[in-house]
């Protein structure tokens, strides 16, 4: 069962155990226990999620920012169905192209030589060799490119201390909900672990954990 947990600056996180969800976040598994969890909430805090992915590189690519929702129940259905593509597609190709590459080639039937009353039976014709499948692609995630701003982003993040959201958004010219995206991704697109917190500040910081 996947678990996701939201902080307070409407982060949404996905988790393998209940005990690797900090304190203080709000956790749910279903689409009834996101409605449950939204009842304290204001109607404007559903459309900040929304908006904090929507657009945003990722499974959000393709959905559009909102400025309301029909009603709440609405609105958690859509998040709810968002959010199950967090993790989706990483090892989906991968395990296809393997699949398909594992398969042995099927050799092709020699034909039976056919035989005659007046002459001597011909050679049966050789079966053509099989193809050689090609290699399958790496289920290795492909790393950001060097000196992009996702590569200084996670540098940024494996510092001592990690980095806080504003460190990060002077340093790319990021918008808050873009680095937001980003984060809650990486996780599962690069295979790292990303420790979200804040510090003692306040600030919200982001560490990947070694």
């Amino acid at each position: 069962m996947q678990l996701f947990a939201i902080d307070a600056e409407n982060t949404i996180t996905t988790f393998a155990a209940a005990a690797q969800i900090p304190e203080g976040q709000e956790r749910f598994s279903s689409e009834e226990e996101l409605f449950a969890a939204s009842t304290t909430w204001p109607a404007d805090r559903l459309v900040a999620i929304w908006n904090s992915f929507a657009g945003v590189a990722g499974f959000g690519a393709d959905l559009k920012p909102l400025k309301k929702f029909t009603d709440r129940a609405v609105a958690c259905k859509r998040i709810w169905n968002a959010v199950q593509k967090m993790n989706a597609g990483a090892a989906t190709p991968a395990a296809d192209t393997t699949a398909a590459a594992a398969a042995p080639a099927k050799a092709p039937k020699a034909k039976a030589a056919k035989k005659t009353a007046k002459s001597a039976p011909k050679a049966t014709k050789p079966a053509k060799a099989a193809k050689v499948p090609k290699a399958a692609k790496s289920a290795t995630p492909a790393a950001p490119r060097e000196n992009s701003k996702k590569a200084t982003v996670i540098e940024m993040m494996k510092r001592k201390g990690g980095a806080t959201l504003n460190e990060i958004a002077e340093e790319t010219g990021w918008a808050r909900h873009t680095i937001r995206g980003f984060v809650s991704i990486a996780g599962s697109k690069l295979g790292l672990t990303i420790e979200s917190s804040k510090n003692a500040a306040g600030e919200r910081t982001y560490h990947v954990a070694k």
